[in-house]
Order: C-alpha cells, then sequence, then structure tokens
C-alpha cells in the first residue's frame, strides 16, 4: 500500500511540475508576442493605433496613459525594474527631457531614418516625431483681415495693445515657441518680445488654447495663439466659427511647428516588438490614422493630410532640429520669468 502511495504522489508531484512548466512557458510566449506603452498622449488617440497594429502584427500592445511629467519620474523611479518598452508623449520638450534624463536607447532605424525628416528626430536616434502640430496666430475674421498678420514678433507691436490673449507661459507649448525665438533672435531681443507680449495683453494668460479663442469670440482679445488641433476641434464644432488661423512668419523663419513623438526606453524587455511599433507607426497606413485622430499632420511627408486639415492650406515650416527646442527650455524659463509672462 505504501508503495501504491509513494507511486501516486510522485506521479502527482510530475503533473504539477509538467503543468506549471507549461503554464510558464505559455506565460513566456505571450509576454514575449507584447510591447507595453506608457503614454502621455490620451487613450482615444492611441488605442485606435495599436488596435490596428496587433491585429496586422499579432503583437499586443499593453499600455498606460498618464501626464507626461510624472510617467518620466515613473521611469526613473522604476529604473531596470519598468516594464516598460516605449514612452510615447507630446511635445519635444519632454521627449528632450526624457532623454536628457538617460531614459531612451539609440533606435538606430532605416524604416524611421527613411520615413521621418531629419529636424522632426533626434540627431542620436533617441526618439523620433509621429505627428507634427504648427503653434501659430488664430484671429476673429469680422475685427481682422489676415494681410495684418505677420509673426509672433509683430505681437509685441504696441498696435496690439489690448487686443491679445495667451496661453500661460506655464504651458510646455508656449516653452518651445520661445526656445525657437531664441534660437532665430537671441535671447536680449526675444526678452524683448516677450516684454511686448505682456504689455499687449487684454487679460489675464489664459489656462488652455481652448480659453484663448473662446476668449476672442467672446470679444476680449482679436488675437491669439494657439496648437492647430485646438483649431480643428472647434472648427468640427462649429464649421461656421469666424476665428480663422493664420501662419505665421511665412516671409521669415517659417512657422513653429512641435511634435507627439515615441522613444525606445534604455530598459526595454520586449525590444524588438518596440521597434516594430515605432517603426510602424511611421509608415503611411498609421501615419493617416495617427493625423486624422487629433487633427494632426503627419510626420511623414509623403503622407496624405486630413482633409479638414487640409483646409487650412499649406504653410511653410521652421525647420530648426527639435532637439534644440529642448536644450533650450531651461533659458526659455528664465527669460519669461524675466518678462512677468505669468
Amino acid at each position: 500500500m505504501k508503495k501504491i502511495l509513494a507511486a501516486f504522489f510522485a506521479l502527482s508531484t510530475l503533473l504539477i511540475v509538467g503543468c506549471s512548466q507549461d503554464t510558464d512557458s505559455e506565460q513566456t510566449q505571450a509576454q514575449s508576442n507584447s510591447v507595453v506603452v506608457y503614454s502621455a498622449r490620451a487613450e482615444h488617440l492611441i488605442k485606435p493605433l495599436f488596435d490596428e497594429f496587433t491585429k496586422q502584427t499579432g503583437i499586443e500592445v499593453q499600455f498606460q496613459t498618464g501626464k507626461a511629467n510624472a510617467l518620466v519620474e515613473r521611469l526613473k523611479a522604476e529604473g531596470s525594474n519598468t516594464p516598460a518598452d516605449v514612452l510615447m508623449t507630446t511635445d519635444v520638450g519632454n521627449l528632450w527631457y526624457a532623454a536628457d534624463q538617460g531614459l531612451f536607447q539609440p533606435m538606430e532605424s532605416e524604416v524611421i531614418e527613411r520615413n521621418i525628416p531629419a529636424h522632426l528626430q533626434d540627431p542620436e536616434q533617441l526618439w523620433t516625431g509621429l505627428s507634427v502640430r504648427a503653434r501659430t496666430l488664430v484671429y476673429h475674421s469680422d475685427r481682422l483681415s489676415a494681410d495684418q498678420l505677420i509673426g509672433y514678433e509683430d505681437l509685441a507691436d504696441p498696435k496690439w495693445k489690448g487686443r491679445l490673449c495667451l496661453r500661460t507661459s506655464n504651458s510646455v507649448y508656449n516653452k518651445s515657441l520661445v526656445a525657437s525665438l531664441i534660437e532665430h533672435h537671441g535671447e536680449e531681443q526675444t526678452q524683448q518680445i516677450l516684454t511686448g507680449w505682456v504689455n499687449n495683453l487684454a487679460a489675464k494668460p489664459q489656462a488652455k488654447d481652448s480659453h484663448v479663442m473662446d476668449a476672442i469670440l467672446a470679444g476680449q482679445c482679436d488675437v491669439g495663439l494657439v496648437n492647430t488641433y485646438y483649431y480643428g476641434r472647434l472648427q468640427a464644432e462649429n464649421p461656421d466659427t469666424p476665428l480663422r488661423l493664420s501662419w505665421a512668419n511665412q516671409s521669415s523663419t517659417g512657422t513653429h511647428i512641435n511634435v507627439s513623438g515615441a522613444g525606445l526606453l534604455k530598459h526595454a524587455k520586449h525590444t524588438d516588438n518596440a521597434l516594430k511599433l515605432i517603426e510602424w507607426l511611421s509608415e503611411k497606413p498609421a501615419q493617416q490614422i495617427f493625423g486624422a485622430l487629433n487633427r494632426e499632420y503627419p510626420a511623414n511627408p509623403n503622407v496624405t493630410v486630413d482633409p479638414q486639415v487640409e483646409s487650412w492650406g499649406v504653410f511653410k515650416q521652421d525647420e530648426i532640429n527639435l532637439k534644440r527646442l529642448g536644450e533650450l527650455q531651461q533659458t526659455a524659463t528664465m527669460l519669461i520669468n524675466r518678462a512677468n509672462y505669468e
């Protein structure tokens, strides 16, 4: 009897171990066929892309969303224990900061090099832009005409006193714009421009770009600065809006642009899948979806622009390498504070 029981327990142990090994093997296989993304872009702007990627490749995308700064600090705290493979975020200031903190590794991808223009990529291939937004002038067409608007520097002219609305200076979008002005004009002239903006404000700076447009519609001011996709959302809700976009600096440096983008994390566990995802996002089919979801411009110049976005017309881009805008963020903040731009 004892021999029978001993044999039974031995067999049971073998079965349990075997099942455990099978389960571990299945889990390992499932994990190897996935990629983990931390994203500062909202779920509704990325999930359709991830679903399509999974459909085409069979690679499952697991993702978590949050504020850009919080995600960067989380990655720093997690270190080599992070489950994340890719960081997606908005604005080059955030991408540059993540790179500066040592969170990315070079991607070395011929696909990305082929699809995305050099000025929209980190020179060391630590991150790449995946969609483009312009930060330009928006105005009330009943009170202004397009030929009265020139660009960012002109908004400092006293003729705009009491007619200008701006978003608060703590927006990374505005810091990147100011960084571009520093690159083009130097610190002294940029300081003068910022002081002129502050002197011309019709009201305290607004919390959001959408609030700037609301203030213009309410007659509080006539002109402001917004990211183009904010205007696109307003136009989609109200096609008869009297607000219009004016492309800044077309006779000089070109309209300031920025990106949302992604980088391959230094401690990625699924490096191949992560690179496949970023490369796939740079290709034509994904780029069309990427741009249309938030009324942005594809980073890949060979991709057709969404019809609504196309209706705003063609414009000359400022082609500063965007890494430079990240490098100048601290100086931009210093000048903003000196100008008492809230």
